[in-house]
């Protein structure tokens, strides 16, 4: 597989050939940043651990040259954090058991630039060769630029390919954005609570992003467990630990669907929903 940046790597924790690899992938994640995909497509790492017929794999599209530092990594160059960065993934990935895990090294204003197709050209020969059921990505109303540019590089991808190499579903998860705003009814809940064990260590070998002072391993998983406590008002816990995802699979199934009005319709609803209650009790 040749991709644009002569930097980029296909990791493959188990050995297998990259056609091996890729082929017998069901669930893909697609995410901005080293540790995202341990956010966001967890349901998915989740769904496939210690699994024969499934197999999950990862994308990473941008280098995290620009992550912030503190600590051990205080000094480091942005070229020394590309490469703790990258061995971070793949550790992530061999505690995973990801199929395998591609990391395309762009820097984000790449991402964000929409006149700029390296991208989309390297994610559909990933998508082609993985042909996934299910495919996990950024939410649309996240306050990441970089996550929102990967999240609609996604969406375009998809909707240039062949009806019948598009997932089933297509996701947008949480990062820097929960979904705990959207209505119930709205929302695709994830039971995430197995092996928290997993969840722990796959989040605590991004080391050089807890030491630089941002504590995803901790947050991540405090949210999960709010979200499997707030999601009902009148019921007992369902579970331990809970993710929600904005459902996308209508954008690519309906490539003429505006992305904007799409998720401007979530929040309208949100609004609706606020209002009447509020209305019922203030008149």
């Amino acid at each position: 597989m040749k991709f644009h940046n002569s930097s980029a790597e296909l990791f493959l924790p188990d050995g297998a050939s990259a056609d091996f690899a890729l082929a017998r992938t069901t669930h893909l994640g697609v995410s901005a940043h080293q540790d995202d995909l341990e956010i966001t497509a967890y349901d998915g790492i989740l769904r496939c651990f210690g699994r024969d017929d499934r197999w999950f794999t990862g994308v990473v599209v941008t280098n995290g040259a620009g992550s912030p530092r503190d600590d051990l990594y205080a000094a480091y160059s942005n070229e020394d954090m590309r490469k703790v960065r990258k061995r971070e993934q793949k550790k992530a990935a061999v505690i995973g058991e990801y199929s395998a895990c591609a990391m395309l090294d762009y820097p984000s204003s790449a991402v964000k630039d929409p006149e700029d197709r390296r991208v989309l050209h390297d994610l559909e020969q990933i998508i082609r060769a993985c042909a996934p059921s299910v495919i996990y990505t950024h939410n649309l109303a996240d306050k990441h630029d970089t996550h929102v540019a990967v999240a609609a590089r996604v969406i375009k991808t998809l909707r240039d390919l062949p009806k019948e190499v598009r997932p089933k579903q297509v996701y947008g998860c949480e990062v820097w954005r929960d979904l705990d705003w959207m209505n119930d009814e709205d929302k695709v809940a994830f039971d995430v609570a197995g092996h928290e064990n997993l969840a722990a260590s796959l989040l605590g070998v991004f080391d050089s992003q807890i030491c630089g002072g941002k504590r995803y391993d901790l947050a991540t998983i405090g949210r999960r467990r709010a979200h499997a406590t707030y999601y009902a008002s009148h019921g007992t816990d369902i579970t331990t630990a809970m993710m929600f995802a904005m459902d996308l699979t209508p954008l690519v199934d309906d490539p003429q669907m505006n992305i904007k009005n799409y998720v401007t319709d979530y929040i309208r609803r949100f609004e609706q929903d606020v209002l009447s209650r509020l209305s019922r009790f203030i008149g």
